[in-house]
């Protein structure tokens, strides 16, 4: 960020409050370099002002001498003074080829900026009740030379008794971990004042055995360790902050391994009944010293591994056990085990680096803040696309908004992101062209907080953010408050293609989507066609008979449903398995990171299948489609012992009468709002109801304006039909009218149209008309049929009026 205050300061006292104030404000941004002696004080104003460059410059002495009587030599020499002096530096002044300095700033690089080359990147915010050590873990990304196969289960597994610390030695306990009843109040930088203790216990030589374990790191979460045998360990992991439920995710180290023992660990609190650790699914492992010394990475190991109830019952919650055995790969290693493949906050942050220091990826990515979390670390949004020729270019680009880690848990997400990420701006002709055409919205990771402090589901609330996208609490849900807002508004500027949210899943293999039956028969089916191009262009990996298109009504707050309830037809939740693939090439076999990457790449090109100008493709899809659901129907007709005629009938049957729920989490129900949140809820809600009755008629938007014109012109002229036509009618009672009196009320009816003042027009849709000429009665059917569907080609490219907005080169 920016350069950091000089730790060693002289500790004088300046007698002028004001040159103590602008003493801190310049060395702070990097102006005033040296101490505070020799910033000139009140008592020396009179000699610094003599010879000050600018006195020198001003007044009689110039002029007198005549030593300088051009102005831009004046100009110069003050720059160059200004430069001579030892107290002041700038980078901002430009030289010619000549090293003169030229008197004008460089233009900034970018409005705002997060990162520079040479600045530290911003540490991460922690709770003020969470210890963090001072070390700096960095994992190398390695992908398997071979497949990594599903452990195939024996039935000789060991289910071990659960003995607790009663009958263990805790040789591992957090002290302090804030759960259900407490909520989130301050953060600072490195979390916990104080010295951090050594919660490990101490060796007692050499030849003692006993693991060291930690989770006091970014994204770590381990919460107690009980050694019950030389070599066995029951772990107990943390709840998210502020709950008392949501543990899943896992990631913790040990040290002071020993290569020729087996070691079991049993994690005793899980609370989810199915896992994919029933069906194959293993542990990863990471050592630093394979790493080291063979550049190998996180790799999928264990055996004897079993999921398996709790026999504890405390009579509140169930908990569900996950045991497995490992041997280590060296003597006194130090080795991390994960549920997934960890992305962390601080690997983001090196990932946005390299791109704002790319001067190529930079010139068509933008970063911003899109706004600070609850403990106060940045939300990152990325906006891509290539530079525009024209305004009514940049206009006419769709968009597609992406988003990843609303479950900070969910690390796979992550890597899906950067997948797409590494493709989108890399010089491929195909992310080219996507650029050219695309407005992309990206907020790579939406919980910061969670993922920061190792939770599983929910954010420092206490609450899962992807059951509140509907919340009013901005304050306290700032991630997905901010996010809805933006995406408000950008469906305000142009229109949304895709909305995809990334997602891990822990009870299903193979990748699939979520999205939102549409009851437009005008659309039926549409939303499906983006995830059946999808299975199709990743067959090994994305099962399209997974999907699901029910829309629950405990899933109302999700992000997929809110967005598709604000206009974008194809909203979806991207669900990608901890597990691996059941299809093809890689049936039975672990994701590895580059799988999740890939499938980056897919997103990408089946959205360039999606909108291929040629729509074979598509209404092949269609045609698959409506086959496919047609088959459903049957098979549940079938299973329901019911016979049923469907030909010309089965396309009105509601498509979520046939489909099951998408539950794959026991986390579906949302917990409210917490205690502390609900008088501030409530207090909002009765002001919103308030403002609304007092609210006056709101204004209308330059869309809405150009309809309600186009609206009362077309009444005004079928008005005047009518009278004619009225007149007419006269002629049958006995009143006759030639045709030529007919042709004279017509032609003043006209003049008196166009005597009237109209009001100026902008047509806010290229595929609107905006002729507002009067037409005669004869041509009607004609001037209705204009205004009801797009003109041709030709004609829009001569009626299109883009919007007088402030449309910028990068939307």
């Amino acid at each position: 960020m920016f350069p950091a205050l000089e730790t060693e300061v002289k500790q004088e006292t300046l007698p002028d409050p004001y040159e103590d104030f602008m003493y801190h404000h310049l060395q702070y941004y990097g102006y005033f370099k040296d101490h505070r002696g020799s910033l000139p004080t009140s008592a020396t104003h009179q000699h610094v002002w003599k010879n000050n460059p600018r006195y020198l410059l001003s007044g009689s002495f110039g002029e007198r001498q005549g030593m300088i009587p051009d102005p831009l030599q004046k100009e110069k020499l003050l720059y160059s003074l200004m430069l001579s002096s030892p107290l002041l530096r700038s980078r901002q002044l430009l030289h010619d080829e000549f090293g003169e300095v030229n008197p004008c700033l460089r233009e900034p690089r970018d409005l705002f900026t997060f990162f520079s080359s040479s600045g530290p990147l911003q540490a991460p915010r922690w709770p003020i009740e969470c210890e963090v050590i001072k070390e700096n873990l960095h994992h190398i990304e390695w992908v398997p030379p071979q497949p990594e196969y599903f452990y195939q289960p024996t039935g000789n597994e060991k289910l071990p008794e659960i003995v607790g610390e009663e009958k263990g030695t805790v040789v591992f306990q957090l002290d302090s971990v804030p759960t259900e009843g407490s909520y989130f109040t301050s953060s600072r930088v490195g979390g916990k004042q104080g010295i951090i203790k050594e919660l490990a216990v101490t060796l007692q030589g050499p030849e003692d055995k006993t693991l060291l374990f930690e989770s006091r790191f970014e994204s770590g979460n381990l919460q107690k360790a009980v050694r019950v045998d030389t070599y066995e360990y029951e772990l107990t992991l943390r709840t998210d902050l502020y709950t008392n439920k949501h543990t899943q995710w896992f990631y913790f180290r040990v040290q002071n391994t020993r290569k020729d023992a087996t070691y079991r660990f049993t994690i005793v609190n899980l609370l989810k009944p199915k896992s994919l650790y029933t069906v194959g699914m293993k542990p990863l492992m990471y050592s630093q010293l394979d790493a080291k010394t063979h550049n190998i990475g996180w790799r999928r190991e264990g055996n004897e591994i079993r999921y398996y109830k709790n026999n504890r019952d405390d009579g509140q919650q169930a908990f569900y056990c996950l045991t497995w055995t490992i041997q280590f790969p060296h003597d006194q290693d130090t080795c991390f085990f994960a549920h997934f493949y960890p992305y962390t906050y601080t690997d983001l942050q090196c990932y946005l680096l390299s791109v704002a220091n790319n001067p190529v990826q930079s010139q068509f990515c933008k970063l911003r803040t899109l706004c600070r979390s609850l403990a106060g670390n940045t939300v990152y949004l990325l906006t891509i696309t290539n530079p525009s020729r024209t305004p009514q270019e940049a206009a006419a680009k769709k968009a597609v908004v992406l988003s990843a880690r609303v479950h900070p848990g969910e690390s796979n997400g992550s890597w899906i992101m950067k997948g797409f990420l590494d493709f989108i701006l890399s010089n491929s002709p195909d992310a080219q062209l996507l650029r050219d055409i695309f407005v992309f919205k990206v907020v790579p990771m939406l919980n910061p907080d969670g993922v920061i402090v190792g939770n599983y589901r929910c954010s420092l609330a206490g609450r899962d953010l992807n059951r509140h996208y509907k919340t009013i609490l901005k304050e306290s849900f700032p991630c997905i408050w901010y996010t809805r807002n933006m995406i408000k508004r950008l469906l305000e500027e142009r229109e949304v293609l895709l909305y995809c949210d990334f997602h891990g899943h822990s009870r299903k293999n193979n990748i699939f989507l979520y999205g939102c039956n549409n009851n437009d028969r005008k659309y039926w089916l549409h939303e499906r066609v983006f995830p059946l191009m999808l299975s199709k262009n990743a067959p090994d990996k994305f099962s399209f008979h997974s999907c699901n298109f029910k829309v629950q009504k405990c899933k109302e707050g999700t992000g997929r449903v809110v967005m598709w309830r604000m206009g974008i037809l194809n909203s979806y939740t991207m669900e990608s398995t901890f597990g691996g693939s059941t299809l093809g090439n890689k049936r039975d076999t672990h994701f590895t990171t580059e799988d999740l990457k890939s499938l980056g790449y897919h997103v990408c090109d089946t959205l360039l299948d999606f909108c291929d100008p040629d729509r074979t493709k598509f209404m092949q899809c269609l045609t698959e489609l409506k086959e496919l659901l047609q088959q459903e129907i049957h098979k549940k007709f079938n299973e329901l012992g019911q016979d049923m005629d469907l030909e010309g009938s089965w396309s009105d049957i509601c498509l979520s009468d046939i489909e099951s729920s998408t539950s794959g989490s026991d986390s579906s129900l949302s917990d409210g709002l917490p205690v502390h949140l609900l008088n501030v809820a409530d207090e909002l809600n009765q002001k919103k109801k308030m403002y609304k009755k007092k609210k006056k008629k709101p204004l209308q938007t330059r869309k809405q304006r150009n309809e309600q014109y186009q609206k009362n012109n077309l009444m005004q002229e079928l008005k005047l039909t009518e009278d004619a036509l009225s007149q007419l009618h006269g002629r049958d009672k006995g009143t006759s009218l030639d045709p030529s009196k007919m042709t004279s009320i017509l032609t003043k009816s006209k003049e008196r149209m166009q005597t009237e003042k109209p009001r100026p027009t902008v047509s806010c849709s290229p595929k609107r008309s905006t002729n507002s000429s009067q037409e005669p009665a004869a041509d009607m059917k004609s001037h209705w049929s204009r205004n009801r569907y797009p003109a041709t080609k030709r004609g829009r490219a001569a009626m299109t009026v883009y919007p007088s907005l402030h449309i910028y080169t990068y939307p």
